[in-house]
C-alpha cells in the first residue's frame, strides 16, 4: 500500500512538472522525453518508449524510447497488427502481458535483435481527437516484479500528457504552416509580374526608395499597379516586419476619412461607444500607404500636413497627443502639378509627399509584359476554379498584344478572369475575352505639306507608334511592319527617333 501511495505521490509531482511544460516547450522531441522518462521512472520501468504512427506507410516508428537500448530500437518499425504495439495500435485497446513467452501475439524479433530479454510489457494507444496516433509502452520492472493494473493507469496518464503535447505541437504547427501559406500567397497574389524595361526601371528606383525614410509619392494611371509597388517599398526596406496599413482615400468622404486615420475616443460623436484606433496608429513604426491622395480635401489635406510635419496627432474627440513614427507612401492618377497649380492641392503637402516620385508606366507602354501578366492571372483563377489544364490561345494572346489596354493590368485581370469563366474550361480563346480588337488610330496629318514631307512623317509616326507597341523592341516592331531589322534601325537614325 506505501508503494501505491508513493507511485501516486510521484505522478502527482510529475505530472505538475510535465503540465508546465506541456503549453511552453517549442522543443517537441524534448517535451516527449521528458514524459516517457517520467513514465519509467515513476513506473520503475526498464524501459520505455513512445511510438507513433505514420500516416503514409501505416507503421510505428519509434519517436522516443528510454532503456540501454533506446538508440539501436529507434531504427525498427512495426507495421499496424504486428506485435503487441501493432495489436494495440489497429483495436485501440490497452494490453497488459505478464509473460510475453505465452502470447501468440508477441513478436520476438526486434528483442532478439537488440539483445534485449523481454518477460513483461504493457501498452496503451495515444489517442488525438479520437485517431490514434500512436503507443505508448513499457517494458519490464526494474526490481523483477510484474507490471500490474497500477501500473497501466499510471502509463495511461503519462499516454493522456503525451497526446496533450503532440496535440499543441500540432496547433503551432498548423499555425505556422498557416502563416507561411497567408505569406506565400499573399506575395504570389501582391508582386509585380514582368521583365520590360520599364518596369525594371521602376522597381530599381523602388529598391532604392526603400532603403531610405523618405516619403515618396508614386503616380500613374488607375489599374497600373501603384499598391503593389508601394508593398514592394514596404517589403525591400528595414520596416518590413512592422505594419503596412493601406487607405483609399477617394472611399470616404472627409468626416469618415479623418476618423479612419487619427481614430476617436469613446463619446466623441453619436455612437462612439469604443475607442478606435486609428490608421496612423496602426502603422507606427512600419508605413502607411494612402491611394488615391489626389482626392483628398483641402481640409484633410491641413491635417494630414500637421502629422507629418509634428509626428503626432489627436483622436477624433481627445486632448492628449499621440506620436507616431510612420514612413508614408502615397499615390494618385492625378497630375499633383497641376493640382497644386489649380489650388486644389497644397504645395506645402506636395512637398512633404514628394520627395521622391515614382511613375508607373500603363500597360500599354510594357506590352512584352502581358504574356507574363495573362499567365500569371491565369494560375491563380486555375487554382479557384480547378482547371488545372487549361491554357491561353495564340490568338487570344494575340488580340491581347493588341489592345490598348485603358484599365491597364486591372483590365487585363478582368479579362483573364471573365474568360475562365465563360470559356470552355480548356483553352481562352479570342472570343472569350471581352475586349475588341483595336489598334491605336493614326493621329493623322495636316494640310499643306508636300508629299514627301507628308511620306516622312507618316513613316516617324508609323515607326514610332510601333516602337511603342514592343515596349522598344525593334525585332519584334520590324516584324509587325514587315521590314527587316537593319532596315528599321537605318529609318530610326534618319528620322532621329530616340528615346523609346
Amino acid at each position: 500500500m506505501k508503494t501505491s501511495t508513493k507511485k501516486v505521490s510521484d505522478l502527482i509531482e510529475h505530472l505538475k512538472e510535465i503540465s508546465t511544460w506541456v503549453s511552453s516547450v517549442q522543443d517537441l522531441n524534448k517535451l516527449l522525453e521528458l514524459i516517457i522518462e517520467s513514465a519509467a521512472g515513476v513506473i520503475n520501468a526498464k524501459a520505455a518508449s513512445l511510438l507513433l504512427l505514420d500516416k503514409k506507410t501505416r507503421m510505428l516508428y519509434f519517436k522516443v524510447a528510454t532503456g540501454e537500448k533506446k538508440e539501436e530500437i529507434k531504427e525498427y518499425r512495426i507495421k499496424i497488427g504486428q506485435g503487441i504495439a501493432g495489436h494495440v495500435a489497429k483495436t485501440g485497446e490497452p494490453l497488459l502481458i505478464e509473460d510475453v513467452a505465452n502470447d501468440p501475439r508477441w513478436y520476438s524479433q526486434i528483442s532478439e535483435s537488440i539483445r534485449f530479454k523481454t518477460r513483461s510489457i504493457a501498452c496503451v494507444p495515444l489517442k488525438l481527437d479520437n485517431r490514434i496516433i500512436g503507443v505508448v509502452q513499457i517494458v519490464d520492472k526494474q526490481d523483477g516484479s510484474a507490471i500490474d493494473p497500477g501500473d497501466m493507469e499510471l502509463l495511461q496518464e503519462f499516454a493522456s500528457l503525451a497526446a496533450l503535447a503532440l496535440g499543441h505541437a500540432q496547433s503551432i504547427e498548423e499555425v505556422r504552416r498557416q502563416n507561411q501559406d497567408l505569406k506565400h500567397e499573399l506575395g504570389y497574389r501582391h508582386q509585380l509580374i514582368g521583365k520590360s524595361p520599364a518596369l525594371q526601371k521602376v522597381i530599381g528606383d523602388a529598391l532604392k526608395v526603400a532603403n531610405s525614410k523618405a516619403s515618396a509619392l508614386i503616380l500613374g494611371e488607375s489599374g497600373t499597379g501603384k499598391e503593389l509597388l508601394a508593398r514592394l517599398i514596404h517589403r525591400a526596406g528595414p520596416r518590413k516586419d512592422k505594419p503596412l496599413v493601406v487607405l483609399n482615400c477617394a472611399a470616404l468622404p472627409e468626416s469618415l476619412l479623418e476618423d479612419e486615420l487619427f481614430g476617436h475616443e469613446k463619446g466623441a460623436f453619436t455612437g462612439a461607444l469604443n475607442r478606435k484606433i486609428g490608421k496612423f496608429e496602426l502603422a507606427h513604426e512600419g508605413t502607411i500607404f494612402l491611394d488615391e491622395i489626389g482626392e483628398m480635401t483641402p481640409g484633410m489635406q491641413a491635417k494630414l500636413l500637421r502629422v507629418l510635419q509634428e509626428g503626432q496627432f489627436y483622436r477624433v474627440g481627445g486632448n492628449i497627443p499621440i506620436s507616431v513614427d510612420v514612413r508614408v507612401l502615397s499615390a494618385t492618377n492625378k497630375k499633383l502639378d497641376e493640382e497644386v497649380a489649380a489650388g486644389r492641392f497644397r504645395e506645402d503637402l506636395y512637398y512633404r509627399l514628394n520627395v521622391v516620385q515614382i511613375n508607373m508606366p500603363p500597360l500599354r507602354e510594357r506590352l512584352e509584359d502581358i504574356p507574363l501578366l495573362a499567365e500569371h492571372f491565369l494560375n491563380i483563377f486555375k487554382e479557384e476554379t480547378v482547371m488545372p489544364h487549361l491554357t491561353i490561345s495564340e490568338k487570344a494572346l494575340e488580340k491581347m498584344m493588341q489592345y490598348n489596354w485603358p484599365g491597364n493590368i486591372r483590365e487585363l485581370r478582368n479579362a483573364i478572369e471573365r474568360a475562365v469563366v465563360m470559356g470552355n474550361g480548356k483553352q481562352i480563346l479570342p472570343q472569350d475575352l471581352p475586349i475588341a480588337s483595336v489598334k491605336p488610330a493614326y493621329p493623322g496629318l495636316q494640310v499643306g505639306l508636300s508629299l514627301e514631307d507628308a511620306i516622312n512623317r507618316f513613316k516617324k509616326e508609323f515607326i514610332i507608334l510601333n516602337l511603342k507597341q514592343t515596349g522598344g523592341n525593334r525585332s519584334k516592331a520590324a516584324k509587325i511592319m514587315q521590314i527587316q531589322r537593319t532596315y528599321l534601325s537605318r529609318l530610326i537614325s534618319k528620322y532621329q527617333i530616340k528615346d523609346i
